[in-house]
């Protein structure tokens, strides 16, 4: 082989070959495959089309450097797996049985509306994630984590982190936390599904969720055969006549801070609603989305502490450190316990290990809580600021609901609305916001309220929720500044 064999001049191999150099230029013992691997690549794409004569081996390997048989075998292996078609004495060719280009991955997450002012309620501040102490606690898990534990995992989670949980949540949370029911999943949405099959499985056919409450409820629900019925809430919580009058067995409640409403649950309808669950052998789903952001008093403890037989309490992470962690836990009544394992062992075979190793550690070492009180500083400073802004820009505002979570519940007076008109108005100036009754779970002709007198929802004028966590202070007042001003245009 001539030296300009050994190393071909780009130039002088033809455009259409120029794709396979690189190859050429691999190792020796990878480069049959590198050489396969580019012409199938140049098929794929488009760039050799259908109908295109190849040169013959021996001129392709020339152009290349590379010896005869290494094109004789790509030649061969390309039009054994249909690539390449070929005829004695009459060349190869590039086949037909290509037809797909490269497949672009889409991404279907949820974004930003891309708003001048995005209020819509339900994200955290992703940039307050922690990313030197998780790094940190990744490289201690990845040093210390034994070979045994990277295989099939318990279905209920890894025992050191469900260990971990029990002990902060009892703690943070006044729960009755056995670790033996605890069940780590991925976020109170897949909580929710679970427990949506197991009901379903046990022949329960409905479930009550607040009305008005979170809109996912409804589409969890139904993918495990289950059908949400709304029960309207009053300004103490949930309305247990409306409950029991429903006939469902089962109840999803947000008690600690009601989303969207912003209350939290009296005792006595605490009480009232353990009774009724206890009195139809029934359960409450306890959804403790925000539970640890109160502002201005120590939170209230969750319901499960009161009866953990009768309720199954759910949380996550998605708003203390990230939605895209997709990191949570069920605690469940022991009645539910084996039903619920063996489902969540059918639906992926348990949690990954080393999320669950790593978010154990960064529990035990205190990692956890220093990003809850960072979090609950900087969601306070916030809150405080929206407040502040609306009673400046909206005089006659009013904002409902106990100080906690990640939004709040807007009350402007008549003179901003019709409720249609103000939203169209802010909508047209760059600002996003969402109504208070998109969050409705009402049939035809029902109210989502108990009654008129409920925390007055049902006055003249404008209800927002607002959500805040996701803005600086300053976009905060940047954004309802620009609300107002939009909002004083549709009043000329």
């Amino acid at each position: 082989m001539t030296s300009s064999q050994t190393n071909p001049d780009p130039r002088a191999v033809s455009p259409a070959w120029e794709l396979l150099v690189p190859a050429a230029s691999a190792p020796a013992r990878a480069r049959g495959r590198a050489l396969q691997a580019a012409l199938r690549e140049a098929v794929r794409s488009g760039r050799l089309v259908p109908g295109t004569r190849l040169p013959s081996s021996r001129d392709l390997a020339a152009d290349l450097g590379v010896s005869r048989g290494l094109i004789t075998e790509a030649y061969e292996q390309l039009t054994a797996e249909g690539y390449l078609r070929s005829g004695r004495g009459a060349g190869t060719w590039v086949g037909d049985a290509v037809r797909a280009a490269r497949p672009r991955a889409r991404d279907l997450a949820p974004r930003s509306t891309g708003a001048r002012a995005d209020f819509v309620p339900g994200t955290p501040d992703v940039s307050l994630f922690p990313r030197a102490a998780w790094a940190a606690a990744q490289r201690g898990v990845l040093a210390e984590l034994p070979h045994q534990e990277l295989g099939y995992p318990d279905p209920r989670g890894l025992p050191r982190l469900r260990t971990a949980l029990a002990e902060l949540l009892a703690r943070r949370r006044g729960v009755v936390a056995d670790p033996e029911r605890i069940v780590i999943v991925s976020g109170v949405s897949q909580a929710t599904t679970v427990l949506g099959f197991v009901l379903h499985a046990r022949g329960m056919r409905e479930v009550g969720v607040e009305n008005p409450g979170s809109p996912q409820h409804d589409s969890l629900y139904a993918a495990a055969g289950v059908t949400t019925v709304p029960v309207p809430m009053d300004d103490e919580g949930l309305s247990i006549g409306p409950l029991r009058e429903s006939g469902v067995r089962c109840v999803v409640t947000t008690p600690a801070h009601q989303f969207p409403t912003g209350i939290a649950y009296s005792a006595d309808r605490r009480a009232e609603l353990l009774d009724w669950a206890r009195s139809v052998d029934g359960f409450v789903l306890e959804d403790d989305y925000d539970g640890d952001f109160r502002y201005d008093r120590a939170p209230v403890g969750a319901l499960q502490g009161l009866d953990p037989e009768r309720v199954a309490y759910a949380g996550s992470v998605s708003k203390s450190l990230a939605p895209g962690l997709r990191l949570g836990w069920l605690l469940v009544p022991e009645a539910l316990a084996e039903d619920v394992v063996e489902r969540k062992r059918t639906m992926d075979l348990g949690h990954p290990t080393l999320d669950q190793a790593l978010f154990a550690r960064f529990v035990e070492r205190g990692d956890y809580d220093r990003q809850l009180r960072r979090c609950q500083r900087a969601y306070r400073e916030r809150r405080d600021t929206l407040v502040a802004a609306l009673e400046e820009h909206f005089p006659g505002a009013r904002v409902t609901g106990i100080a906690a979570g990640l939004h709040v519940i807007a009350a402007l007076p008549e003179p901003y609305g019709p409720q249609e008109r103000f939203l169209a108005r802010v909508g047209a100036a760059g600002v996003a916001v969402r109504p208070l009754t998109d969050y409705a779970h009402a049939r035809a002709g029902d109210s989502p309220y108990a009654h008129p007198g409920a925390d007055d929802v049902e006055e003249p004028g404008v209800r927002l929720v607002l959500g805040y966590a996701h803005l600086s202070p300053a976009r905060i007042q940047d954004g309802v500044r620009l609300m107002a001003r939009a909002a004083a245009t549709g009043r000329r």
